[in-house]
């Protein structure tokens, strides 16, 4: 029988025993993943091994979180970009590549629009110098404005026609080269003409309606109405500044950078139609009659007073051609219309000037306004037109068989023979009654007026007679060959 041992308490383990008791209860305290007390826990084996791939997975994670930022925003990392850093950015890039940029996104245009607003980003793009009399910087701040205006055009492409002028104007006015009145040295001044041609790039490929919006949108901001109401109801040279203002206004913003004939005869019929016929005439003087290159005065008077040169009429005959060939809002009876009051403002022209007005609008509209006065059998007034249109052609080196062939074809329209002979007639009727004028100008006439009455008596005695010879060799050609 085994003796029990000493003491009362529970049997004690032996050494071994002690060993193996320890070993399973650390197994189960790795079963319940806790670390005993005691024991290191980087001696322990890991749940989970981290490997590699892991790593590669996670930085896949963060791209795909940058990439749906990048897609979320539509303006790649320039959203991460302080605003201010951004600016930065742009003063580094020209007014070309920043309207390239302005087509991104439209969070990138809108922050271009920001920029173009802020009172550096306006002072680097509104260049100044427009009084410099170097031609080459004038064509680099022409360029420049070009370029500015396809910047106004694409980073406002989104906002309304009334939004975007409204735009641009402000951002303009901020220089007073672009107001009206706002500049002291205009006629020297090249701010309206790079105003036009921002204003040209801005609109180009716009249809009809929204440019009658521009124009509107112009007049009402530079409150031309009432300027040009206060002109037309004013004596002629009255209100000297206002009407120079308003000529290089329209000129030079509207109506000079038009590549296309038909463009200038949309503008011009805007600025005219609005108004009865007399003041038609009177604005189209305004805009194209001869003006005083040094002081900007305009010559109301030089077509009643003096013979004028062809250089002088030039632009009042190609305006009057242009809406004849280009406007569909012009009739022919319109024209004619405004030709007769264009003659007779401030007050009737010499006949000689309206004869080289006549020439310089070109044959077509020449022999459609004298058969309209054949027609009408105004034959005394079309005889006394062709003796003055010899005179012309005399003066300024054109063939004489030109008036006589002009004349070829009146006789064709005029109805009845006896109407024909009558207008033959007439023309050497005036032909004599001028040349007695000028001899009695020429015995009445002091010092001063002698020299300019003897050189017309000169030209229009050889008028006559390079007339007379054209209508002998068309009379006797069948005889002298």
């Amino acid at each position: 029988m085994t003796k029990r041992r000493h003491g009362s308490g529970p049997d004690k383990p032996v050494h071994g025993e002690c060993w193996t008791i320890a070993v399973v209860d650390k197994m189960k305290a790795m079963e319940r993943d806790e670390v005993p007390l005691g024991i290191n826990a980087f001696t322990l084996i890991p749940n989970q091994k981290y490997r590699r791939s892991c790593r590669h997975l996670q930085s896949k994670k963060n791209g795909d979180r940058l990439e749906s930022f990048h897609l979320q925003y539509n303006c790649g990392y320039f959203q991460i970009i302080p605003i201010e850093i951004f600016h930065k950015v742009l003063c580094y890039l020209s007014v070309t590549d920043i309207s390239i940029l302005s087509m991104v996104s439209k969070v990138v245009g809108t922050q271009i629009v920001g920029y173009i607003s802020t009172s550096s980003g306006i002072k680097r793009l509104l260049l100044e110098g427009f009084h410099s009399t170097d031609i080459s910087k004038k064509s680099i701040a022409m360029e420049h404005y070009r370029s500015l205006g396809l910047l106004f055009k694409r980073c406002t492409l989104l906002l309304p026609t009334k939004e975007r002028l409204k735009f641009v104007h402000n951002q303009l006015l901020k220089n007073p080269c672009f107001k009206m009145g706002g500049c002291s040295m205009l006629v020297q001044c090249s701010g309206f003409a790079c105003f036009g041609l921002l204003l040209q790039t801005l609109i180009a490929g716009w249809d009809e309606l929204e440019c009658h919006r521009v124009f509107n949108f112009l007049n009402e901001n530079a409150n031309l109405p009432r300027k040009m109401q206060s002109v037309v109801c004013s004596r002629p040279g009255a209100t000297r500044k206002l009407e120079l203002q308003i000529r290089l206004y329209y000129r030079r913003v509207l109506l000079d950078h038009w590549e296309h004939q038909c463009d200038i005869a949309f503008w011009l019929t805007r600025i005219l139609k609005p108004w009865p016929m007399v003041n038609q005439a009177r604005l189209l003087y305004l805009l194209y009659g001869p003006m005083s290159l040094s002081d900007g005065q305009i010559h109301w008077h030089h077509m009643t007073q003096l013979p004028a040169s062809e250089d002088s009429i030039k632009g009042l005959a190609a305006a009057v051609r242009l809406l004849h060939e280009n406007a569909k809002e012009w009739t022919a009876d319109d024209i004619f219309t405004l030709l007769e009051e264009l003659a007779g403002f401030p007050q009737e022209w010499l006949l000689e000037n309206c004869a080289r007005l006549l020439i310089c609008c070109g044959n077509n509209m020449c022999f459609t306004f004298l058969a309209n006065k054949a027609v009408n059998g105004r034959l005394n007034e079309l005889a006394t037109l062709i003796v003055f249109l010899s005179l012309v052609c005399e003066k300024d080196g054109y063939c004489m068989d030109w008036t006589v062939k002009m004349v070829h074809r009146i006789c064709k329209v005029i109805p009845s023979s006896e109407s024909r002979w009558n207008f033959l007639q007439a023309i050497e009727k005036v032909f004599a009654r001028v040349t007695m004028d000028m001899i009695e100008s020429l015995m009445f006439s002091g010092l001063d007026e002698d020299e300019g009455v003897t050189y017309n008596m000169y030209n229009m005695v050889n008028a006559q007679a390079e007339f007379h010879k054209e209508v002998m060799l068309c009379a006797f050609s069948n005889i002298l060959t």
